[in-house]
Parts: structure tokens; C-alpha cells; sequence
């Protein structure tokens, strides 16, 4: 039985290496010249840049896909966690590391605010109990219904769900710093800490309680290995392959034209952006209006720098976060009145000071992010703006002068997510995860229209993020074999 599989993210690879160990005759279809989606890589002039995806968080999530093919993460790519793992800036000379072991945070806290050391033990330990919840209950499942919520474990939980992290946070902690650090791994699920259910600190055990972690190469180094593991199974990979149209007969998928030619397939896959994979489709066989589309809560866009330096940048770490602005003002600015920021908060990493393959010796490779509102006017001025916005404020907090050391610069902005991935509005992350967009309430799996037709990636369950993407691969092909047995 065929299986066409449409792009090459992290949850196409996921379900092709599925599909293709249970049986199936799998081929993937990449429009772009490098396979990762949203994960590809950028060379240039001595420089690597990871374009997309740069924190590698939940280690277990990783282990898990490579065990179930009888695989170790090692067996691909080496992975040193970071230390410590992030630092965050609040101003000039007002500056929070954090370190790599919970037993260090816990000191960090109760310096900045006596007696917060013991509640974030408390808080972190209710968030690995919500972590584990999570992982083994709940995230595998495909989202078809209500009752896949409701476990004995999980209705203990019930009022977390219609609280919210924001509230969880404030409620325990005072020092406004504190709860901006506390409050940052939600923006990895796309929405705003005061939207998003309480449920989800278990993000802040995944933060504080497994690390932060590079796999050398970087997150492209994991693209490769999947690809590597995809074409070990059988998996035939197709770069510069446009597809164009899913064929359908009878309302069942026959396959699909790429490059103008029509591929015949028994099942269609798409891991692509899902509005612009039911464009693909005749109007009547679309499961979701436009109007469906824009009344979704979408995660935000990012505006993008990969900037090369020709020497060595001082004060900051791998990771470093600049919250030097108002967190809330850009919040609303992202998710309430949708329009360019007026002074965003940003992130800043330097693969190169752990990796020295990110950069040729004594230089520095950087990726400066801005989040932003989805579908906002995107010129090169605007972002020429943005750029010299944040890198003045940079120079100011770092105390130092980088301007004029500047090798290389390219970005990639709300066009590029168009462009490039066919991206709803040029979203970067997918469907925020909020309560009435959480698990059944998120796009289906499979279609309701079209027989043979299923969906992976961000915009269906679990979620935004680089972990749940291979757990929607795997939630997808679990569904296909299970519908289509050979």
C-alpha cells in the first residue's frame, strides 16, 4: 500500500519512518531543495545557521522516537546539555543565569526573593506530576474526542485547566522577574501565559527539570537523522517536488500531482501547513472554511536576523533572552491588536560559542528573533528598522559595540513563512495552545471529507514545538495503520 507524504518537517519524517517500519511503500514530497521544513539550514561565508528551531527541549520525547525503531539518539548525533542554560537580560547590568540543576535555580530564586526558593521546589514538583500526565496519558492521542482528557489522573486536575499560568505564577511570586522567567517556556506552546491553561507548567518542568540541550550541528543535525533513519527504512525522499493538487476519485484519495505529474498513492499524508493543504483540495471536499481560519488563535509570526560576526561577542550565553521591555505590552501587540511592536522583547542565540562549527575561528554566528503578529505588512525596510531597534539595545546591554563587526546578515520574516512553507498567514509556530484549541478542539487527524486523507504537523494535535511535532507523526501513522491494515 502507498503512502505520499506532503513536506518534510519534523512530523512528516516522524510518521514516514512509522509507516515505512509497519509496512508501507512511503515518498516523501519536498517542495523546498533541503528536507526539515521549518527546520532547514542556512550556510554562508564560514557561517551555519539553524533557520528555524533552535532549543532542544524534552530530551525524553527524542529518545522515545529513536527507541521505537531499536535506535539511540547517540547513534546519530551527539547532544551536551547546555550550563548553565539560558541567561535572561531585564536591563543593563540586570541580568538572571539560569543555571542547569534545579537545586541551583531554587538558590537563584531565593537570592532575587526570599522564600521563593521552596515554592518553585513545590511548583516544579506539581509541574513533573503534570508532565508525566501529559507524556503518557494524554499527548499520544489523536484527538477525537473529549472522554481522551478525562482520566482518573487527569480530573484531579480539572480546575488547573480553567486557570492559568499567569494567575498559577502571580499567585506564588512577586518579583516581576521571576515571573517573566516562569512565564517564557509557554510561549513555546504560541499563546499568551494569561491564555493558557494552568495544566501547561508542566513546560516549566520540561525548562527547569530536564535542561536545555544542543545537539552538535545543531537542530539540523536531527533533520539529518531522521533522514538518515527514514531512507534506512525504505522511505524515498523527493526534494523540489511542488505538490500542486490531491487527486481524489470518488471521494477517496487516488494521490497526488507534483511537478505537474500525478503520483498514484493510496493514502494522502500531509505534514504541510493544513488551510493550504485542503487549498489542494476541490472547495466542497474542504473540511474548514476561511472563516474558520481566521477566527483560530494562531501562534505568532517571527521576524529573523542570522548575523555573522568576525569576532567573539562578550556577556551572553548560547541562549539569551532579552526582557528589557514590557512583556505585556508586546503580548497584546502579538495577539490583541495584531500589529508591528512598538519595543519587542527578542531572543538572541549563538550557536557558535558551544559549537565551533557554527562559526570559522575567533567569529561568532548569531540568530536574533523577534515575535510578531501573524500577516503584518513585511518589507525590507520594516525589518532594516526592526534590526536596528534591537541591536542598539543589545549594544547597550552587553556593553559593547557590534555594529560595525558585522560579516554577514540575512533574515526571514511573515513573506519568507509564506513563501516558503505555505505558512496560514505566515505563522510561525502553528495553532496556539490554548483551552479552546486543546486536543479534540484542534483540527482532525483525518479527514471527514475525503477517505484516505490524513493530517500531522502543528496546526493538528498535540501542538506547536519540535517534540510534539514527532509525537503528531506518530499519532498520524498510528491512526493509518490502525484504518488501513495490510
Amino acid at each position: 500500500m502507498k503512502v505520499a507524504i506532503i513536506g518534510s518537517g519534523f512530523s512528516s519524517l516522524a510518521s514516514a519512518c512509522y509507516l515505512a517500519k509497519a509496512g508501507y511503500e512511503v515518498a516523501l514530497y519536498e517542495k523546498n531543495s533541503q528536507v526539515g521544513g521549518r527546520a532547514r539550514q542556512l550556510k554562508t561565508k564560514g557561517f551555519t545557521f539553524d533557520i528555524g528551531p533552535t532549543w532542544y527541549w524534552m530530551p525524553d520525547v527524542f529518545e522515545k522516537f529513536f527507541q521505537d525503531f531499536g535506535k539511540r539518539v547517540e547513534d546519530y548525533y551527539q547532544l551536551e546539555k547546555l550550563s548553565p542554560a539560558y541567561k535572561v537580560f531585564f536591563g543593563q547590568n540586570n541580568a538572571v543565569e539560569i543555571a542547569d540543576s534545579l537545586a541551583q535555580i531554587e538558590q537563584t530564586f531565593e537570592e532575587i526573593e526570599p522564600g521563593s526558593g521552596k515554592k518553585l521546589h513545590s511548583f516544579i514538583d506539581e509541574a513533573r506530576n503534570n508532565y508525566e500526565i501529559a507524556i503518557k496519558d494524554l499527548v499520544y492521542r489523536p484527538g477525537d474526542s473529549i472522554l481522551e482528557l478525562i482520566t482518573p489522573k487527569t480530573v484531579l486536575k480539572v480546575s488547573q485547566f480553567f486557570s492559568t499560568i499567569s494567575k498559577t505564577v502571580k499567585s506564588r511570586f512577586r518579583d516581576k522577574r521571576l515571573q517573566q522567567i516562569l512565564e517564557f517556556p509557554i510561549l513555546f506552546l504560541g499563546a499568551k501565559p494569561s491564555n493558557t491553561p494552568g495544566f501547561y507548567n508542566f513546560m516549566n518542568y520540561a525548562d527547569f527539570g530536564l535542561g536545555t540541550w544542543h545537539p552538535k550541528g545543531g537542530m539540523y543535525s536531527v533533520v539529518e537523522a531522521m533522514e538518515q533513519l527514514a531512507i534506512e527504512l525504505g522511505v524515498t525522499i523527493h526534494i523540489n517536488a511542488t505538490v500542486e493538487k490531491i487527486n481524489v476519485v470518488k471521494g477517496k484519495v487516488t494521490g497526488l500531482q507534483v511537478n505537474k505529474k500525478n503520483i498514484l498513492a493510496d493514502i494522502v499524508l500531509s505534514g504541510a501547513d493544513y488551510h493550504f493543504t485542503e487549498t489542494l483540495l476541490a472547495p466542497n471536499l474542504r473540511q474548514y472554511s476561511e472563516q474558520y481560519w481566521n477566527k483560530k488563535t494562531f501562534a505568532p509570526s517571527s521576524l529573523l536576523f542570522y548575523v555573522g560576526f568576525d569576532k567573539k561577542i562578550a556577556h551572553v550565553k548560547h541562549h539569551t533572552l532579552f526582557f528589557d521591555a514590557p512583556f505585556e505590552e508586546h503580548a497584546i501587540e502579538i495577539y490583541d491588536t495584531k500589529k508591528w511592536p512598538k519595543n519587542p522583547l527578542f531572543y538572541a542565540s549563538f550557536p557558535s560559542i558551544t559549537d565551533d562549527s557554527f562559526a570559522p575561528k575567533d567569529k561568532e554566528a548569531a540568530i536574533f528573533l523577534i515575535p510578531l503578529a501573524i500577516d503584518l505588512e513585511d518589507t525590507p525596510e520594516i525589518r532594516e528598522q526592526y534590526f536596528e531597534k534591537i541591536i542598539t539595545r543589545f549594544e547597550k546591554i552587553t556593553n559593547q559595540s557590534v555594529r560595525e563587526h558585522i560579516l554577514v546578515k540575512e533574515s526571514f520574516c511573515v513573506n519568507d513563512f509564506k513563501n516558503d512553507y505555505n505558512s496560514y498567514k505566515g505563522n510561525a509556530y502553528g495553532l496556539a495552545n490554548i483551552l479552546t484549541q486543546t486536543a479534540f478542539l484542534r483540527p482532525k487527524i483525518k479527514s471527514k471529507k475525503v477517505k484516505n486523507l490524513y493530517f500531522t504537523g502543528q496546526l493538528t494535535v498535540p501542538g506547536p514545538g519540535v517534540p510534539p511535532s514527532l509525537i503528531s507523526g506518530k499519532i498520524a501513522s498510528d491512526k493509518i495503520s490502525k484504518e488501513n491494515k495490510l
